[in-house]
């Protein structure tokens, strides 16, 4: 038998290196400004062109390279940053596999021309998917020019599967955005084709937060800091007043590499715990300093996972941390004693006669006999609200009713008996049994052919024993096609909001709305540029004319962004899907008898009901058997 096992060249070993290192254009821009920061570069220049699809740039002013090391960098597992093994447990820079060069350069066309300092002249190399083409003096200034053309242009399913310009632009942001609060004292500017995006000059980490994502950042940041023999956590959290639903700004380093660690965000979370609702999370910007060799970062190519050998001890001093500072800076909300609107609210006065006073027998005594009924008595019990047999006072009261102004009627997350539910109570009938977990609604009877379940649920029979309808998957479901059938028939028209309201985007947010802007506008949104990546919002479709507009076009954008594996592919459909989110009935809503079974006609007469859009399940059936099997 003949051998079969060979070993692979190695710019076949470097395309599949490519594959975990190099995933988009924004793995690019982050291994070379990495591998710039690690040069001793203070000035970075990252010029991109059809969101790196056509080039990446990376310019900077570091140390430079010799010809020798020019050529060798672009070797697999050439490094400079360590020597032996034991240098992985201390490192002090951004990279170390020597992986990244010649990963991108078997996917590429690589121009480079770099000189160190101190030399009279440079060196240019150029590589065409590892192939070294040609190498030759050059002058060229101190530092590093690398021009990475032409991405994936020899792994043509990769480039097909790149998305759109505005969302691989808006990766590209977020990792420039990322490495930006890395590194405050580095001058950094982002540049795509020809306009600039972003020119930060070196700043402290509160300025460079402000100069990323807006001034009015500036009043909601709280400064956390201490420092132990484990770990030293220095940053920013938000107040809990600004707390969002989306668009977080959530950002965790370690010794200056950026990182992902559920772990430490949800002791951060738990700290806001009682001071925020739990549907929003506050923004944060924090950095662990910890001793090298107490860390790995040798997880993943990316070197985004790194493993804590405290992680345990390190979580209990980042949650006293922050609640500390949340303590100190007094962001726990304080009561309200504004009384400007408060409604009027009947006091009792000794001294006053007016309409609210009522007199009390300062000799009663709670423990004695009870006295015979007086007209006073009988005057307070048949004015109050309830009967109290232990109420003993005489006097007058007047204007009682307006002590219970506003009690009566429930918020809306309060369960309210109905009026039928009351009257049959009074009457000494029987009311329905639901238990606990079923909502008793006003239509609650025995031949009502559907019951709402904690208000989320619908339960109604089916021919082959009982479905299970989830209330607000189902009305995404009927918006989502309704509004997809408008569309495409061009009835959705445009309502003109009374106030405008403006919409403020980061970089990153605004370069995904850019692409996007088309499609919303067939949609029958309207808007116009105010500048500095805020738009007013001047019309919106009129078929979600109640829905908040700047939150629904924030989830689209979001969806347009991070939800490219979403079934819903087409962006118009991305639209409608957001529209019908933001326009269905809410999680916890009552719905009557009438709404109820007006939601299952529309929900079963659509060709496809047992799924939403995006893939989420609407109806579940319970089989008579399977029911039999509850009580077996």
């Amino acid at each position: 038998m003949s051998d079969v096992i060979r070993l692979l060249p190695d710019s076949v070993a470097n395309q599949i290196a490519a594959g975990e290192v190099i995933q988009r254009p924004a793995s690019v821009v982050k291994e070379l400004v990495e591998n710039a920061v690690d040069a001793g570069a203070t000035d970075i220049q990252v010029i991109i062109k059809d969101a790196g699809r056509t080039l990446i740039q990376v310019v900077d002013n570091g140390c430079g390279m010799s010809d020798t090391d020019a050529r060798m960098a672009f070797e697999r597992h050439a490094t400079s940053k360590i020597e032996r093994a034991d240098d992985l447990f201390s490192l002090h820079t951004m990279g170390f596999r020597g992986e990244a060069l010649a990963s991108i350069a078997a996917v590429a066309q690589i121009d480079l021309r770099t000189m160190p300092k101190g030399a009279e002249v440079g060196t240019r190399i150029i590589i065409n998917g590892s192939v070294v083409e040609s190498q030759q003096p050059e002058a060229c200034a101190p530092g590093s020019n690398m021009m990475v053309k032409n991405l994936f242009f020899n792994v043509p399913a990769r480039r097909k599967f790149l998305k759109k310009d505005a969302v691989e632009l808006s990766n590209i942001v977020r990792e420039f955005e990322r490495m930006s609060l890395v590194n405050p004292g580095l001058e950094l500017t982002l540049i795509h084709n020809d306009g600039v995006m972003h020119k930060l000059m070196r700043s402290s980490l509160k300025q460079r937060i402000c100069d990323l994502f807006g001034k009015s950042l500036e009043k909601q940041l709280i400064p956390v800091e201490t420092g132990t023999s484990i770990v030293k956590i220095d940053g920013f959290v938000s107040r809990p007043e600004y707390a969002r639903k989306r668009n977080q700004l959530q950002y965790l380093t370690v010794n200056g590499r950026h990182m992902r660690h559920p772990y430490f965000h949800k002791a951060i979370l738990q700290c806001y715990e009682t001071l925020i609702p739990s549907d929003e999370q506050p923004n944060y910007f924090l950095n662990f300093t910890v001793e090298p060799d107490t860390i790995d970062v040798n997880i993943h190519p990316t070197k985004n996972e790194i493993k804590f050998e405290n992680e345990a001890a390190i979580w209990q001093i980042l949650s006293a941390a922050v609640r500390e500072s949340l303590g100190r800076f007094n962001a726990v909300p304080g009561i309200d004693f504004n009384v400007e609107d408060a409604p009027d609210i009947p006091v009792f006065n000794p001294n006053a006669n007016g309409d609210h006073s009522v007199e009390i027998d300062v000799n009663y005594n709670p423990f004695a006999e009870p006295v015979p009924s007086a007209p006073a008595v009988s005057a307070i019990r048949s004015s109050a609200i309830g009967s109290d047999n232990s109420l003993r006072r005489t006097g007058t009261v007047q204007n009682w009713d307006k002590l219970y102004d506003g009690f009566m009627n429930a918020p809306e997350d309060m369960p309210v008996q109905s009026s039928k539910l009351n009257s049959a109570d009074a009457a000494g009938g029987t009311v329905p049994m639901f238990g606990d977990d079923v909502t008793a609604t006003d239509d609650a009877t025995d031949d009502a052919s559907s019951v709402q379940i904690k208000n989320r649920y619908i339960v109604t029979a089916s021919i082959s024993g009982m479905m299970v309808i989830d209330q607000y998957r189902a009305h995404v479901k009927v918006l989502y096609e309704r509004y997809r059938e408008q569309c495409n028939r061009g009835d959705i028209a445009p309502q003109q909001v009374l106030f405008p309201e403006v919409l403020h985007l980061s970089v990153a947010q605004n370069a995904v709305f850019d692409g996007i802007s088309a499609s919303l506008a067939s949609a029958g949104f309207e808007f116009s540029f105010l500048g500095d990546n805020a738009w007013s919002i001047t019309a919106v479709p009129s078929v979600m004319a109640d829905a908040n507009p700047a939150d629904a076009l924030l989830k689209i954008i979001d969806e347009a962004a991070y939800d490219t594996d979403t079934p819903v592919a087409d962006v118009r459909d991305r639209i409608m899907l957001s529209m019908a989110k933001s326009a269905a009935v809410r999680k916890g809503s009552r719905l009557t008898r009438d709404e109820r079974e007006h939601l299952i006609s529309d929900l079963l007469k659509l060709p496809s009901p047992n799924y939403t859009p995006d893939g989420l399940p609407v109806i579940r059936i319970m089989s008579v058997e399977d029911i039999g099997r509850l009580f077996d």
